[in-house]
C-alpha cells in the first residue's frame, strides 16, 4: 500500500513561493553586477560590499549606522569597511559631530562604483522592459512601489 496521498485531477500544482519570486530577479542583476564591476577593473568588489556603499550618506555615514541600516553586527561591517578602505572605495573620516568618532564615506573610486551601477540599472531596465512589454513593466513597478510604501 503506498504512503502517498492520491492525486487527483483536479489538484493544481502550487504557486511558487512569493519571496523567490521576488529574490531570484534580484541575485541573478547582483551577480550581472559585480560582473560588469570585474569588467571595469573593480574585481575586489563583491556582493557584501553592497551593505556598505548602499547604505554610505554622501556625508558619511559611522559604522555602527551602516551595521543597523545592513542588519548585521558592527564587527562584520568594520571588516567590509576594512576591505572597501584598503582597495580606495572609502575613507574614514573624522565626525564633525563628534571628533572622537569616524565617518566612512566614499571616495572618488568608490564613486566610480556608483556610475557603474547606474548605468547598469537602466540597462536592467530596458531589458526587462523589453521581455516584459512596457505596460506590464509599469504595472510591475506601480506593484512594486505601493509594496514597499506599504511596508
Amino acid at each position: 500500500m503506498s504512503s502517498k496521498p492520491p492525486t487527483t485531477a483536479a489538484a493544481s500544482p502550487r504557486p511558487e513561493n512569493l519571496g523567490v519570486l521576488l529574490r531570484e530577479p534580484f541575485r541573478v542583476a547582483s551577480a550581472r553586477l559585480h560582473e560588469r564591476f570585474a569588467e571595469r577593473g573593480h574585481p575586489d568588489v563583491r556582493a557584501p560590499h553592497g551593505n556598505v556603499m548602499q547604505f554610505l550618506d554622501d556625508e558619511g555615514t559611522r559604522v555602527s549606522v551602516l551595521a543597523e541600516r545592513a542588519q548585521m553586527t558592527k564587527q562584520a561591517m568594520g571588516e567590509l569597511v576594512a576591505h572597501l578602505e584598503s582597495h580606495g572605495y572609502v575613507e574614514r573620516v573624522p565626525d564633525p559631530a563628534d571628533r572622537r568618532a569616524k565617518l566612512v564615506r566614499s571616495t572618488a573610486k568608490g564613486n566610480e562604483l556608483y556610475a557603474i551601477a547606474r548605468e547598469f540599472v537602466a540597462e536592467t531596465e530596458a531589458e526587462w522592459t523589453e521581455l516584459l512589454g512596457a505596460e506590464r513593466m509599469r504595472q510591475l513597478r506601480g506593484i512594486l512601489e505601493d509594496l514597499n510604501a506599504g511596508l
